[in-house]
């Protein structure tokens, strides 16, 4: 059943409705004053509804999962789960699953439907009597890889001849995180696939030296050819604002598998985008964001401008910020709706559903909500005093 749990719209006193205001980080209070990634002017989100969905699960198989951020290929849209946990071999219902260890992958693809609280997965095994999903990005024995290392992924992108690309975040657990990657993808039996990952071990941005490019979103832009992609600090900047900051890049989508055509973000002053010059001054000046969590961007054709979709950091706010060019300047957060964690879990990780409503005047929107996920629909409008 769909529950309606917050309407905010202007110059309206009943408890229903509010002003919605925008949600700045204290924390922003200190920081430089000339540090490009604090917020700019007002957001065009002032009048909304949202929505409360339900829950997300699968139609064909039975897992708990996180993430799920959505990507266009050929036409279909495809979520990209992050750790995925096989229910027991005959639990249908994630509820109903027992306590225990039933199996997992480190990530995982879905189709989307039509229904946002329905996808149907991909890339079954042979359980019986419900099959499980296995891995999408696969790892690779001969670069020192195991079934246990990580590969967080964030949104398909489509490149050129109906192919893609998903970057993701080689994670190996108790020796940390080795670096951003980006692999090939196309549809194999009608299927998104991995059939290649790029770089010497498997990866390109080496994590203590480099941006973590792609862990906080990916976007293929509809508004150029461009493929953009953020990424965190890299892990050698330990003090706590500097490890906040978030950096930039872009490619050409049909140029996405060449790492020397990938440009570079270095800030205004210093001269905007450079090709093939990777990023290596970690500061303000050269960043495009500060202490958001991974989220997903997408342009809304209701305001004509880009929509950053996540949660607060630490809190079940689900934020929006708006910006005419993806380097910035952001609006505030406006935030549209708090989730309730589930048994104290974590809430986390922003998804946009565009292709729902090309009109943008509705945004579906999921997030993870304790290895669920959780969906809200908001809907905005324009006020006309």
């Amino acid at each position: 059943m769909v529950r309606l749990t917050l309407l905010i719209a202007p110059l309206l006193a009943s408890p229903a409705l509010a002003i919605a205001n925008a949600q700045g980080n204290p924390l922003t209070r200190l920081r430089r004053q000339d540090d490009p990634t604090q917020p700019v002017g007002s957001s065009p989100i002032t009048t909304f509804l949202t929505a409360y969905l339900g829950r997300q699960n699968a139609n064909n198989s039975c897992s708990h999962r996180d993430l799920g951020f959505t990507g266009e290929l050929q036409g279909k849209w495809y979520a990209v789960f992050g750790d995925t946990l096989w229910c027991s071999p005959s639990v249908t219902d994630p509820e109903q699953d027992p306590e225990g260890f039933h199996g997992m992958v480190r990530d995982s693809v879905s189709l989307m439907t039509e229904n946002p609280l329905v996808v149907k997965d991909l890339h079954l095994n042979s359980d019986k009597p419900v099959a499980h999903q296995l891995q999408f990005v696969p790892f690779n024995e001969a670069w020192g890889e195991t079934n246990l290392y990580g590969f967080g992924g964030t949104s398909l992108v489509e490149t050129a001849n109906g192919a893609g690309a998903v970057f993701y975040l080689v994670n190996a657990n108790e020796a940390g995180l080795k670096g951003a990657g980006v692999a090939k993808v196309e549809l194999v039996s009608g299927d998104p696939t991995v059939t290649q990952r790029f770089g010497d071990h498997g990866y390109w941005w080496v994590a203590n030296t480099t941006p973590r490019y792609g862990d906080v979103a990916a976007f293929r832009d509809p508004q150029s050819n461009y493929i953009y992609a953020w990424g965190g600090a890299p892990t050698s900047v330990i003090d706590y604002f500097g490890a906040q900051y978030v950096y930039l890049l872009r490619v050409q989508a049909a140029n996405a598998y060449d790492l020397n055509s990938y440009e570079y973000w270095w800030g205004k002053a210093a001269g905007g985008w450079k090709k093939g010059q990777p990023l290596t001054e970690f500061k303000a000046q050269t960043a495009v964001a500060w202490n958001t969590g991974q989220g997903q961007i997408v342009w809304s054709e209701f305001f004509k401008c880009y929509i950053f979709v996540h949660l607060g950091p630490g809190s079940g706010d689900v934020l929006l910020r708006t910006a005419t060019t993806l380097e910035g300047p952001w609006t505030p957060d406006v935030k549209v709706f708090t989730a309730t964690p589930i048994d104290g879990g974590l809430t986390y990780a922003g998804v946009a559903h565009p292709y729902l409503d090309s009109s943008g005047r509705n945004l579906t929107i999921s997030y993870t909500n304790n290895n669920r996920i959780e969906v809200v629909r908001v809907t905005f409008f324009k006020w006309r005093g």
